[in-house]
């Protein structure tokens, strides 16, 4: 099994794809080890929001600043401009919608430019051929019942332009701030 660490963080300057029930999970644990400022661009009409108190184990939540967009079109128009800025080190962004190879594109020239890192957070099924990579989270339940850990995920590559896939159960510390790699054994 390949190291997560050659994977995470992935490519630095690249927009990459999240799915998966634990996918707000991976852009903290993201935000996290880049540190600097993240944006966070959604939709205005989302119903939920992200609370501060639910990702401060991960990171400071005065470095995360969340932006309403009235619509998709405005949520890739903010983040692109963020991206291309190069003021914030990550920028997430919540879409409801697939979007086509010429946005995920531009997406791509303008963390280039900017030096940032953009991390979309799709639902499952859907992405984009210029994701640089596309990883798919989820929870893994612990059996003991006696010491349940709801911090187990499980971390799958299922798309990467360099050719590499597989998968981690890795686990948040909260201490050092860091992704831990789980064996099967420690389960």
């Amino acid at each position: 099994m390949l190291d997560l660490h050659t994977h995470f963080p992935p490519m630095t300057t690249r927009t990459h794809e999240v799915c998966g029930p634990s996918a707000s999970a991976f852009a903290f644990a993201l935000g996290a080890r880049l540190g600097g400022a993240v944006l966070w661009v959604r939709e205005a009409w989302l119903g939920d929001q992200i609370n501060p108190m639910g990702f401060a184990s991960y990171m400071d939540p005065q470095n995360v600043l969340v932006a309403l967009a009235p619509s998709h079109i405005d949520v890739l128009a903010a983040a692109e401009e963020a991206l291309r800025s190069g003021s914030v080190t990550l920028v997430v962004l919540e879409l409801t919608q697939p979007i086509g190879l010429t946005e995920g594109r531009r997406l791509q020239l303008a963390a280039q430019q900017g030096k940032s890192t953009g991390v979309c957070l799709i639902p499952e099924g859907m992405g984009s051929n210029a994701a640089q990579t596309r990883w798919r989270c989820t929870p893994v339940f612990d059996a003991d019942p006696h010491a349940p850990d709801s911090t187990l995920q499980r971390w799958e590559i299922i798309k990467n332009k360099s050719g590499t896939l597989t998968a981690w159960t890795v686990k948040w510390d909260a201490q050092t701030r860091r992704i831990n790699v789980v064996s099967s054994v420690a389960q």
